[in-house]
Order: structure tokens, then sequence, then C-alpha cells
């Protein structure tokens, strides 16, 4: 028998088994070690360390003090150890620490399979590279490289030997080759409490998304009923998933929903969807069946040809006061229906669609009519086409818009409408100027359905005839300068610019008060419209115009181009009367418009400004404001502040904030106040707390869902780091949609 000994004073003798070369190795730390595949190669070399060896290198080697045995991505050090050469196969005792893969073990007693991966481990202690997890049981079984069954065992993410939270399983399984740890009788500690217990339960070991139960939330609806929802996630594929949603409604019965979401690609090109659809068969307060269906779809069918759908319905008016959960679900009143299908190629694009509007009534309208929702018309179909080219016949640009649409309405006037919009310009862009004269010419026809039962209104005016056409020029010529200098800005070195503008248009006047008004609305008035040649928006009203729009704007810019600060004036100066409105009752006549100014940047680097005012001069008085700020001096610190107001609409303050209360402790919070009524019109406060391993959020919202009801939704939640959220409502959700600049404290994990 060949043997090998030292010393206990001499450095240890290291062997290489299959290479049959003798090397020294040092020392290697498996949590430290990068992440690795757990396919080892079989061929791969056997060193082994230790104070005294004997045994025979081709059958079996015994290793005495300090044994350590290197293969591949497993290292294993103990007092004794066993190696046989032919199983290839170890047994250690005493002290055993094994790396594996990255993952780490400690225990009393193993016996491992270095080719298969399998064997055990006595009393082990583990810590796994995946996900930061550790844990400790009586056994682990190592049924092959990528799986262990944990015996009596416990799991956490936390640090320490003591974890905030972990849970205690009979059973464990571990299976990193599928991301899935499935424990049998399961109970999960906080704090050594516990605070849930189940007879099973799966989890995703890296936080990636896997089918299973997810916590149940419990809460209050928009009518103080008590609820209680238990999702049920299904992880399809990579690249689909269902979630089913059984919620019991103390009053009004149980409630079934689902949402369904894919995305992924054909040989023509992505595809994406969402399908929400829920249902409460009976509701015990109505007696009546309520239901909510939300689908929307978007597909390529071939290079440049696409197609898609957007369907949301309701079953009754009072759906989203009922049952929403967040101010922007039920302020939703006209649900949109849409199929459509585009087509663009090269220089021209054609798109369909057919559409139409479900108007959900606030309840309060009947007693106050000025809460009613108007409906939209139905297009049934609308078809458009475009065409142009850019750079043509020495410099000149044109484009073809075209349009046919067939207009329906319960209680309106309906028709067809035809439009055909050709453009011709000449750009003229030189260093520090540009000059683009353009001509337009509007084409429109209609066809009435004449019914004498029809009722007449000044925004709807129709003809007794059923045919109609309109022919209309604009002729506008945009121009522009940029002057440049060095400056300073709050003691930074900058390039300030000066870029007068001037936008002349002219379209004659034709009378369109016999005109049908399908989709025409008065444009919003800001910097983007008042350089358009139309004040309307939709195709039913051309404005007549004989104006000129002065706009002058000065911006600095740093040495790497970004902006740091953009002033801007502007206003349009009218040379005759504007007689086409909306309504033609209505006269206006105004030698100029009101002026909008507005400023924005970066006062420092943690100071972010915007605002724009809209001021009347003949009246000295200002039509409207919106100042905001923000400051955000550092990670997970921002305040928000900002100030709305149209005149005789709405004078509204909006204040938001996450803020550090402490090393852990962080407060959110948002109020939205109406001084012109002198109520709070949505609130939010928040805290949250945020250990190593878990995440806590408390809070409660109040909203606003009809004109006289309010929703006030209180929401806690547990979020244990790689395992679950437990608790009540979502309040991530609020604080992301409440406070621009919130930050979430972890990062993205568990289910």
């Amino acid at each position: 028998m060949s043997w090998f000994s030292a010393a206990p004073s001499s450095p240890p003798w290291v062997y290489a088994l299959g290479a049959l070369v003798a090397a020294t190795a040092g020392p290697l730390h498996g949590q430290n070690a990068p992440k690795r595949n757990k396919v080892d190669d079989p061929n791969a070399p056997v060193t082994v360390r230790a104070e005294e060896i004997t045994g025979r290198p081709d059958r079996m080697l015994n290793l005495a003090r300090d044994a350590e045995l290197i293969k591949g991505q497993t290292r294993m050090t103990a007092d004794t150890a066993c190696y046989k050469a032919v199983e290839d196969q170890v047994s250690a005792s005493g002290n055993v620490n094994m790396w594996r893969f990255g993952d780490r073990y400690k225990g009393d007693a193993l016996q491992l399979n270095l080719d298969s991966g399998k064997g055990w481990l006595l009393r082990p202690e583990y810590k796994m590279e995946l996900n930061n997890a550790q844990g400790k049981a009586s056994r682990i079984d190592f049924i092959n490289a990528d799986v262990a069954l944990v015996s009596d065992g416990t799991y956490s993410t936390c640090e320490g030997p003591n974890p905030d939270w972990y849970l205690k399983a009979d059973t464990l399984r571990l299976d990193s080759g599928r991301d899935v740890g499935t424990a049998g009788k399961t109970i999960v500690y906080f704090k050594g409490v516990p605070i849930i217990g189940t007879p099973a339960m799966s989890f995703s070991l890296s936080g990636a998304r896997r089918s299973g139960w997810l916590p149940p939330s419990i809460g209050f609806g928009s009518k103080g009923s008590g609820e209680v929802m238990v999702p049920y996630y299904v992880n399809i594929a990579p690249n689909r998933d269902l979630t089913l949603y059984p919620r019991m409604i103390l009053r009004r019965g149980l409630q079934l929903g689902g949402t369904a979401r894919y995305i992924g690609e054909t040989g023509a090109g992505p595809y994406s969807g969402e399908t929400h659809a829920e249902v409460l068969v009976h509701d015990r307060v109505t007696a009546t069946d309520r239901w909510l269906v939300h689908s929307q779809h978007a597909q390529a069918v071939a290079p440049g040809w696409s197609y898609g759908w957007f369907v949301h319905a309701a079953s009754d008016n009072d759906y989203p006061s009922d049952f929403s959960k967040s101010v922007s679900n039920s302020a939703e009143r006209q649900l949109l229906r849409e199929l459509r299908t585009d087509y663009q190629s090269r220089y021209w694009s054609l798109a369909a669609r057919v559409q139409n509007y479900q108007v959900l009534q606030d309840p309060a309208a009947a007693a106050d009519p000025r809460l009613a929702v108007a409906r939209p018309y139905d297009r049934l179909p609308q078809i458009n086409f475009h065409t142009g080219r850019d750079d043509v016949g020495g410099g000149f640009d044109w484009a073809l818009d075209a349009e046919a649409t067939r207009f329906s309405h319960p209680t309106l006037v309906q028709g067809s409408r035809a439009v055909v919009v050709p453009q011709l310009s000449y750009p003229l862009v030189r260093p520090g100027y540009f000059i683009t004269p353009k001509i337009m010419l509007h084409a429109s026809r209609y066809d009435i359905d004449v019914t004498p039962a029809t009722p007449a209104t000044p925004a709807n005016l129709v003809a007794p005839a059923n045919a109609q056409t309109r022919v209309l020029p604009t002729f506008s010529l945009d121009s522009g300068m940029v002057f440049e200098r060095p400056g300073k800005l709050f003691g930074h070195a900058v390039t300030q610019t000066l870029e007068p503008r001037l936008f002349y248009v002219h379209t004659p006047y034709r009378d369109q008060s016999t005109l049908p008004n399908f989709d025409s609305a008065e444009a919003g008035f800001n910097f983007a419209q008042i350089f358009t040649e139309n004040r309307f928006i939709g195709a039913d009203r051309i404005a007549d115009a004989n104006q000129v729009t002065a706009a002058l704007v000065s911006r600095y810019l740093e040495a790497n181009g970004a902006e740091r600060l953009r002033l801007a004036l502007g206003q349009r100066f009218y040379f005759s009367e504007q007689r086409v409105q909306l309504d033609p009752a209505v006269k206006l006549n105004q030698s100029r418009s009101d002026v909008l100014l507005a400023a924005s940047g970066r006062i420092v680097e943690d100071w972010h400004f915007d605002s724009a005012i809209q001021y009347n001069a003949s009246n000295r008085s200002v039509f409207s404001s919106n100042y905001g700020v923000q400051w955000q001096p550092g990670a997970k610190k921002v305040v928000n502040a900002e100030y709305r107001y149209v005149r005789d609409s709405f004078k509204n303050v909006d204040l938001s904030s996450q803020w550090p209360l402490s090393l852990r402790w962080f407060g959110v919070g948002r109020v939205s106040y109406s001084l012109r009524d002198r109520k709070v019109l949505e609130s939010l406060i928040g805290l949250e707390y945020k250990a190593d391993c878990w995440v806590f959020r408390m809070g409660a919202q109040r909203f606003v869902t009809t004109a006289q009801t309010t929703s006030t939704p209180v929401f806690f939640q547990l979020e244990l780091n790689g395992l679950s959220k437990l608790g009540l409502g979502n309040p991530l959700e609020s604080f992301y949609k409440n406070i621009p600049g919130y930050a979430r404290l972890n990062p993205e994990g568990g289910r």
C-alpha cells in the first residue's frame, strides 16, 4: 500500500488524482466565488490535502487532520475524510465545510458522490449564492447537482444567525435548476412570532415568477364592505401568465376575476396583450349580475402591417364607484371599444378602425345635469391615409392626408365625412435662421342622414341638404433665428441662446354653421398649439385666420449640451375677426390673444422647476397658471409642490414627498387641496420601514369616486425579500402613482 505522511509542523501534502501531478492549492472562499454553471467536468482532477494521507491513490485515500478535497467547482474541508477513487465518492466527519457551485454548507458528517452530486450532510447550515438565502436543518440530502432535500429545516434571506424572518418546514426541496423551493408543513416566523401557517407552499429561489397562491388581501371596498381576496398565480411560460382573483365581498357575494398577460414574437414581428375580466353573479345589494371586461392586444401580421384591439366594458353605471380601488379607475366614465389595423410602408401608411364608447354616468347626474358625461360619436368605420416625401424637387416637402369616416350616435345627427388635406412646403434652413412657407388645402364632403326627429342644437346644426362640401386653402409662413453667446448661470459656464420666432397663418372665412360637429373641439392654448394652423382639433371646423404668432425662447446650455434653463414668451396677434366658432352665436373679435409665459429647468443639481402662465393683458388678469418644483437631494429623498389654477374652473395645491425619518423609517405623503372649494380632493399618508431582508409599508388614501362619494382604503404590507408580500392592498402602486420621484426601498423580489 502506498502512503504519504507529513509531520504536523511540515506543510501539508497535496495529491492531484487523475492528472497524477502534485501541486499546492491556495484557499478558495465559495461565498465570494462568481456565479457558476452547475455542470462539472467529470474528468476534472481531484486534489486532496491533509496533514496525514494514507491509502492507495487508485482505490482509496484516508485524509486525517485538516483534510481538504477539491474537484472542479466543489471544495470540501473536514477533520477527517475518505475518498474512494473508483466510486468518485468522499465521506467526511467533524467540522465539515463544503463549497459547491457557489453555495456553502457546514455540518457534522458528509457523504457525496462527486460525479452524480448525490449524497447527504448531517446537522447542516447552508447559504445559497442565488439569492443569499440561508438556513439550518437536521439533514440535507443532495439528490443531484441542482436539487437538495432539507429535513426539519429553515429558510431565510436574512443575514446573521438570528434572522428577522424565516420559514420552518418539515421538508424543504430546493431546486436551483428549476428555480423553485417547495416546502411541506410550513410556518413563517417574523421576529420570532409565527404569522402564517400552511400545509404546503412553494416560492422562487431567485425572486422570479412562479405558479402558486399569492398572499391574501383583506380590506374594505369604497362603500365600507369587508372583503377577502386570495389570488392564484399561474406562470404558464416565460412570456405568458394568468392571475385568478377569487374575492369574497361580505355585503355582495363572491366575485371571480382573472388577468391574462402575454408577449412574444412571430416571424412577422412582435405581439403583446392583456385581458382582465371579473364577474359578480347576483349582487346581494343590487340583485343584479355585475361584471367588467378590459382587453387589449397588438400584433404584427406582416412587415409593416399590424392589428390590435382595445375593449373596455362594464355592466352598469355604478360599477366604478362600487368596486374601484384607485382614483384613475373610479374616474373612468367613457369606456372605449376599438378594433384597428395599420399598414406602414416607406412613403405611405393606411389605417382603419371601428370604434364606439360605453358611457357610464355619475349616479348624481340625474340631480345635477352638469355632471352628465357626453357620449362621443362612434366611428363605424374610419379609414386614414397618409403619404409624403421630404426634400424633393430641389428642397420641397409635400404630404397628403385623407380620411373617410362614418359617424353614428343614438341621439345626435349621423352621417359620413370625407376629408383630403394636401400640403406643400419649402423649408429654407441655414446656420442661424430658418424660413418655411407652406400651403394647405382642406377639402371635405359631408353626407348627412336627415331625419325630421333629429334635434338641432347650436353645436350640431344640419342644413336641409344631406350633402355638403367645403374647400378652404391655408397659407402659413414659419420663421425663426438662433443667436448664441457664452455666459454664466449660477456660477457655471453656459451657452445662452436667443431664439425669436414668427409664425403667420392666413385662412379665408367660410360659413360652417350648417355643418355637423362630429369631433371638433377648441384646442388648448399653449406653446404647442399656437404654432399650428387651426385653433380647433378635429376636421369639422377650420378656423378663419389672419394672424401672426410671435415667440421668444432663451435657453441656457451646459458644455455637454444639457439644458439647464429654458425661458419662453409667446402671443398671437389677430388682424381680423375670428368668425368661425363651435357655437355660431358666440362672437369673438380680439386684436391679440393672451400672453403665454413659461420657465423650466434645474436651479441647482437637486432643484427642478416647471412653470407656465396664461395672462390676459387686456383685463390684467391671469387666466391659468401652473407652478411646480421638485427637490431631490439624494436617494429616496424627494419633495414635490405644485400649484394649478384655471379661472372659473379650479384652484388646487398639490404637495407630495418621500423622506427618511431615521436610518430605517421613511415617510410618504400627498395632499391635493382645492383652494376654491376649501376641501381636500385627494390625500395619501404612509410609513415604510426598511430592514436588511424585509420592508414594512402602511398607510391610507382618500379619493373621490363620484360627486357624492369617496373611498378611503387602508393598506399595509410586509414584504419578505425573496419570499412574498403579505398584507392588505397594494401600497407600492399608490406610492408610485401619487409621488413623482418615489423610489422603492428594496430591489424587486418576491411575487
